[in-house]
This record gives structure tokens, C-alpha cells and sequence, in this order.
């Protein structure tokens, strides 16, 4: 027989927050399909014959509440804990989980239901990329598979990213991709080697320029400035194996190997009509990695034919510049230059990606926006400033089931600085801004952009000032009249990063 404890419903609700306070701080050591305590809660607040109906309603409520409560925080112990054991794992794990990979990801799938990371949209240089070769001379880095950080971005997990660094006056060795690229050459100056089947065809780089290079395309690329680096981003779109990419060199020895080495003697033999001994010396040569300083006259050696002065330069062969486009919309805050997927021969429209370079003046903003239909990988390439986007599913995973008739919204921040990358998923609001002393520039890969149409919270033609006043009022509960006043004004897409004079309630974190 339960023992009958008479207490007022004041002193049972302070009784269950002192409960709660000292179970908050208690490791969850199992789970059940009806919790103990929850039950027993709620058995006390039937067996007090002082209460009321209402009484004990509000009382059963409460104990519905801890339970959520207390589930809550157990959750996110848990996810501490998690991030913990995940920051302390050492690279051999690391690489073993990048091998499983593909069997994890089913069994995740399977499971369902795990924790989504806090910031599923943010890439940081130190440790969300690999560097996958390295010399003295440069590197060249791989950001991790999307869907690593995140399962929420399986719509570009086939999409990979990477990142060449050459110092003055060095060679990347020719080399060929399982993968058609789009390059964008960040800053510095060189010449790249496009070889076809009878020639090669070569190619005067200047920052900002873009080049889109088919799968299986043999090129090599040479920094020709004697004094400043070479940056360029790699966007990969792997045809052979979804999410992965592969090079191949042709020329090469140790060190790069050369592909050929695949090869039996006798197979090379009867191609190349040389004898084994004449081609074991061949493949033993290089071994200075496949990215090398040169000389001076080297590099004037892979000059164009055209050129005729040294440092040899002329006007871009590049497919087209970003940086000297005329600016698909330009205010004194900032400056939109889009180059979209219109061209039915290029690789923006086979693989309907639109490359666009955004700079916000210093101490501006973009408008709150989102995309239709684009998903949307941006890079930030000089300045400083912040991103805020609009989350619906780190938020859901915590609500209880009945509390809420529609989401609850995570805003994720980051303060953005070079080298950076962050994604925005379609129909996620977001905003970018740059900091007091200088302005931001973002190079976009945006994925999906044939059909794409950004909508906008503020500025002119913004989505709640375009809706109809009824509509508005039903929406906000408040009279149309005062909505407008809010919504409208007269800037688009740009807008300076200043808080109104009265009733200043700063929102943004930096």
C-alpha cells in the first residue's frame, strides 16, 4: 500500500524544483520506456486528497515538465561528452573512421535520431581540412566530406573543395582528375597547362579569373610571380565515385609516382617501344614531389608563345574574370557579381552551379535572405565580420513532442575571417556583415542555381512588405500599418550596419 503524503501545491511544486535541481547534476545510467521517477511523481500528485481537479492537473503538468526537463540536460551532457572524446582522438582514429566511412553512414541512417553538431554549417581552415600533399614549395588541401560535419548537407555530399598554395616561381606537376573542376584562381599570377590530345593550350591566370576543366584533362600550373603565392580554389564534381576524387600523374618517378608505374615492364615495353632498362631510368628521376620551385628561366620557358617580356604577362585567356564583371547589383555598401549557368557548353550549366563574389563594405551588411532552390558553399577570402543563419533542426531535437505547433529556430553564429567556409542550406535565412575597419569578401559556390530566387526580410521588395495587409495582420497579429512601417525602406540587398536611434536592441553577435 503507497503511503498517502498530504502537502499544499506550492510546497509539492518547490519540493519537485529542489528535486530536479539535485537529479540535474546525476549521470543518466539507463534508460527505461517508463521513468521511475516520472511515474512516481505523478502517483503523489493523484494520492493528495487536499487537491483540487485543477490542482492536480497543474501538478501532473509539472511533473511532465522536469521529466523534459531533466531529459533535456541529459542530452546535453551527453553531447558535451561526445564533443569531448571527439576532440581528444588522435589522427590514426581519424583516418580509420575516413576508411569505414561509407558503412557508418548506413548505420547511422539505419539508427536514426543521432544529435546533429551545433555548428553544422561552419568549416574552420585548422581543422576541418586535409592536406593531402605537402612540400616545401606548397600544399594542397581537401576540405572533408560535408556530410562528415553534418547529415543535414547530403544534397552536396558528391561536392568536394580544395585548396592550392604554391610559393613564387613553383611547378605543379601535370596531373589529370577523376572529377571536372571549377577553378578560381584567389590571388597571384600564373600560367596553366591545358593539355589536349596534339597540344597543349595554355593559360594566362589573374586573380579572380575562373576555368573549368573537364575530367581527364592533363594540366599542370606554374606560379610565374618571382616574389607572392599562388591561391586557388578546386571545386571538384566527382564523376567516377560519388563524394570522392582521385589525381592521376602521367609524368612523374618516386616522387610523384607516376601512374604508369601501375603498369607490367613488358605492357610498357611493347606501348613505348624502349627497352626496361631505359625505362627503369625514366621512372626513377623525380622524386621532388609534385609541387617544386624553378628557375627563373624555366619560367620563361613555359611562357606563352605571345608574350614577349618578362615578367611575361598580356591580357587573361581565363573563360572569365569575377573580379572586373560588371556587378549584378552595386550600392556604397556592397557589391553582388554573379556569373550564372547560361552558357549550355560550360560546366556552370552541366553541373548548374553559379559562381559569385560578394564585398561588403566595412561597417555594412547584407539583407536577411534566403535561397529558393541553391545551396549555397561560401568562402571568405579577405576581412573580417560575422554570419548568422537561421536553424530549424539543432532546436527541434530538444523540444518535447507537444509543447510547440510549429519549429523553433537555432541561430547559429560565426565571426568570419579568411580562409573560412560556411554552407546555407535552401530556404534557410541568413545574414552576413563585416567589421568596423575593413570590408569582407566571400567567394560563393552556389549548387542547384538554374531555377534559384533569393528572397529578402528587409530592404526594398522584401517578401512581408510585398504580402498583402490582411495577410500581414493575420501573420503577426499586430496592424498592418505598423508592419509596413517596420519592413519597408528604401536601400536593397546592402545596408549600413547601424542600429536605429531610438530603441536600439543590438541583436547581432559579432
Amino acid at each position: 500500500m503507497a503511503t498517502k503524503i498530504n502537502l499544499s501545491l506550492p510546497i509539492f511544486l518547490f519540493f519537485l524544483l529542489a528535486l530536479f535541481s539535485t537529479l540535474a547534476c546525476a549521470k543518466k545510467e539507463t534508460e527505461v520506456a517508463a521513468d521511475p521517477e516520472l511515474k512516481t511523481c505523478k502517483h503523489q500528485c493523484l494520492q493528495q486528497l487536499q487537491y483540487t481537479k485543477a490542482d492536480k492537473q497543474i501538478c501532473l503538468q509539472s511533473c511532465d515538465m522536469y521529466h523534459g526537463l531533466k531529459h533535456e540536460h541529459e542530452e546535453q551532457t551527453e553531447e558535451k561528452i561526445r564533443k569531448k572524446k571527439k576532440h581528444e582522438g588522435t589522427t590514426q582514429e581519424h583516418d580509420e573512421e575516413e576508411e569505414s566511412g561509407e558503412k557508418e553512414e548506413e548505420g547511422e541512417a539505419e539508427e536514426g535520431g543521432e544529435e546533429e553538431e551545433e555548428y553544422p554549417y561552419i568549416f574552420e581552415e585548422n581543422c576541418d581540412f586535409d592536406t593531402k600533399v605537402e612540400t616545401e614549395d606548397g600544399r594542397i588541401r581537401v576540405l572533408k566530406k560535408f556530410t562528415e560535419k553534418s547529415k543535414l548537407l547530403k544534397g552536396i555530399e558528391n561536392i568536394r573543395l580544395a585548396i592550392l598554395e604554391a610559393r613564387a616561381h613553383t611547378f605543379v606537376a601535370p596531373r589529370h582528375f577523376d572529377s571536372d573542376v571549377l577553378l578560381f584562381n584567389i590571388k597571384g599570377r600564373a600560367v596553366l597547362g591545358w593539355v589536349k590530345e596534339s597540344e597543349t593550350e595554355k593559360f594566362i591566370l589573374e586573380s579572380g579569373d575562373v576555368l573549368a576543366i573537364p575530367a581527364g584533362t592533363q594540366v599542370y600550373i606554374i606560379n610565374r610571380d618571382e616574389n607572392e603565392k599562388l591561391f586557388l580554389a578546386m571545386l571538384h564534381i566527382p564523376v567516377s565515385t560519388p563524394g570522392k576524387f582521385e589525381e592521376f600523374f602521367g609524368p612523374g618517378g618516386r616522387d610523384p609516382e607516376s601512374v604508369l608505374s601501375a603498369f607490367g615492364w613488358n605492357v610498357l615495353q611493347a606501348a613505348l617501344q624502349s627497352p626496361k632498362g631505359e625505362l627503369e631510368k625514366l621512372f626513377e628521376q623525380q622524386n621532388g614531389g609534385s609541387i617544386f620551385q624553378i628557375s627563373r628561366e624555366q619560367v620563361q620557358k613555359l611562357a606563352p608563345k605571345k608574350t614577349s617580356w618578362w615578367p611575361f604577362s598580356g591580357p587573361s585567356t581565363a573563360e572569365f574574370n569575377l573580379f572586373t564583371m560588371s556587378p549584378t547589383f552595386s550600392n556604397s555598401h556592397g557589391t553582388l557579381t554573379e556569373a550564372a549557368p547560361s552558357d549550355s557548353r560550360s560546366l556552370l550549366h552541366k553541373h548548374n552551379i553559379m559562381i559569385s563574389f560578394t564585398n561588403i563594405t566595412k561597417e555594412s551588411m547584407s539583407t536577411i535572405l534566403y535561397n529558393s532552390h541553391a545551396t549555397k558553399i561560401a568562402m571568405v577570402i579577405s576581412g573580417k565580420g560575422g554570419l548568422q543563419i537561421a536553424c530549424p533542426h539543432i532546436t527541434s531535437r530538444s523540444q518535447t513532442k507537444h509543447e510547440k505547433s510549429s519549429p523553433s529556430y537555432h541561430r547559429i553564429s560565426a565571426e568570419l575571417k579568411p580562409g573560412m567556409l560556411f554552407v546555407v542550406p535552401p530556404g534557410h535565412p541568413f545574414v552576413t556583415f563585416s567589421s568596423r575597419k575593413e570590408n569582407l569578401q566571400i567567394l560563393c559556390f552556389e549548387i542547384n542555381a538554374r531555377d534559384n530566387k533569393k528572397f529578402t526580410f528587409a530592404g526594398k521588395d522584401n517578401i512581408v512588405s510585398s504580402m498583402d495587409d490582411p495577410a500581414k495582420e493575420l501573420g503577426f497579429n499586430y496592424p498592418s500599418k505598423i508592419v509596413n512601417r517596420i519592413f519597408d525602406r528604401k536601400e536593397s540587398l546592402f545596408f549600413p550596419f547601424q542600429l536605429p536611434r531610438q530603441g536600439r536592441d543590438r541583436r547581432a553577435d559579432a
